[in-house]
């Protein structure tokens, strides 16, 4: 079962977030097999709201933790906060995906 990351931006931090900004692309393309979704959270004129939303495919929180710590975004300071929940993928891109056989965790 997949994780949902969320992260909060400390304030002030627009400047850092533009500077990191090719290096975190980047790592988003290393690592889009894991992506099931992700990207920045936006206020209503569509400007960034200071974070972003990560659906990754992992399935354990140690995985997911390594997976945002990496993050350049992260190493570089700009989180001021980062919520990881379990998250069940039920529609995605209007597909149901909740009959699909769960998938075999190895202990």
């Amino acid at each position: 079962m997949p994780y949902m990351i969320e992260t909060f931006d400390r304030p002030d931090t627009l400047d850092l977030r533009a500077a990191t900004r090719d290096a975190h692309l980047a790592f988003l393309d290393a690592h889009k097999h894991l992506l099931i979704a992700c990207g920045a959270k936006l206020d209503e004129a569509g400007n960034a709201a200071g974070g972003g939303l990560y659906v990754v495919a992992l399935e354990r929180r140690a995985e997911a933790e390594a997976f945002i710590a990496a993050d350049p975004f992260h190493q570089a300071g700009l989180f001021e906060r980062v919520v990881i929940h379990r998250w069940r993928k039920a529609y995605v891109d209007g597909v149901c995906h909740l009959n699909e056989a769960p998938p075999q965790v190895t202990p």
